[in-house]
């Protein structure tokens, strides 16, 4: 009889569900919406009733099953206590004791959405056969996973990781979505590439096909890939902000890779050239030699990264 998990990662539209072996295999992947009204009180019962219906139509037995992670938008402790999932309508609750009536005889775990992504990536994908990786998410905004000697670093409240966060701007007028100013992803994210360029186009009077298109990350990517100077200025300006970002994380937790995600990661290896150099000139000589490596299992990294959470 075989063993087989399940890896849920918890959107605020959709449920990413995925049916594993203890290989890492996938061996089906499907999505139900999230519904988040009621303050996400049908989540949780949602999750399940989709976890009994694929081993139903399966016709296994509940035995067969080891356990179900879950990957949720907020931070959650060693214990399985969510800190608040503000998009979910969730407040301080615990998801292990929570699920588990639902789920009888199943393991059950939870993690942070960013932190189990990062999981999936070393067990699977670009961070394959290492155990000390950082995951960085450049999407909307910045999301990070910290893994050290094969384990997810959570922190007390489950907030470890949270790197798009640390601060590298003083005197930043505009506020960052968590409150605070000056936060990483406000200059390296998705938006933060948005916010550069605007500036840039606003200071300078140089000719850029920016000016005539509308501004996104891969709008500025695009530009940089056809030489335009105003673009390069900006990449040059992301790659300070990230390439010491990044420095002053390795200086912590001394990675072997750093695996980069998220829509910006899109842009492809033209990010390293802008990152890399930044990041050799302020890093600690010991953690020079890391690696940087585009993440590879895209949207799936949830799902992969919450069913290693059973096995581990």
């Amino acid at each position: 009889m075989g063993k087989y998990v399940f890896g849920v990662d918890v959107g605020g539209t959709t449920v990413k569900l995925g049916f594993f072996d203890t290989e890492g295999n996938v061996l089906n992947k499907w999505e139900i919406p999230t519904r988040t009204h009621e303050n996400g009180s049908n989540i949780l019962p949602d999750i399940a009733d989709a976890i009994k219906k694929e081993i139903v139509s399966r016709n296994m037995s509940a035995e067969e099953v080891i356990g179900v992670g879950i990957g949720v938008p907020g931070p959650v402790d060693d214990n399985g206590v969510v800190h608040k999932a503000v998009n979910l309508g969730w407040d301080k609750f615990n998801l292990v004791e929570a699920m588990t009536p639902m789920l009888r005889g199943f393991k059950i775990r939870g993690g942070n959405d960013a932190n189990v992504a990062a999981l999936g990536e070393m067990w699977m994908g670009a961070g394959k056969g290492r155990k000390n990786i950082v995951a960085v998410t450049l999407g909307t905004g910045i999301g990070g996973g910290i893994i050290v000697d094969g384990r997810l670093l959570n922190g007390a409240t489950g907030a470890g990781g949270e790197i798009g966060h640390i601060h590298v701007q003083d005197g930043e007028e505009d506020e960052c979505g968590c409150g605070n100013h000056g936060c990483l992803e406000q200059y390296a994210s998705a938006t933060g590439v948005v916010r550069l360029a605007r500036r840039e186009l606003e200071r300078s009077t140089d000719a850029s096909v920016l000016r005539d298109s509308e501004l996104s990350a891969k709008a500025v990517f695009d530009a940089v890939k056809e030489g335009d100077a105003l673009a390069v200025r900006v990449a040059k300006t992301f790659g300070e902000y990230l390439g010491k970002g990044l420095a002053m994380i390795a200086d912590v937790v001394n990675p072997e890779v750093f695996v980069i995600g998220g829509g910006v990661s899109k842009a492809g290896d033209i990010l390293f050239d802008y990152i890399r150099p930044v990041y050799l000139e302020n890093v600690f000589h010991a953690s020079r030699n890391v690696e940087f490596a585009l993440a590879t299992l895209g949207n799936d990294a949830g799902i992969y990264g919450s069913a290693k959470l059973i096995l581990d």
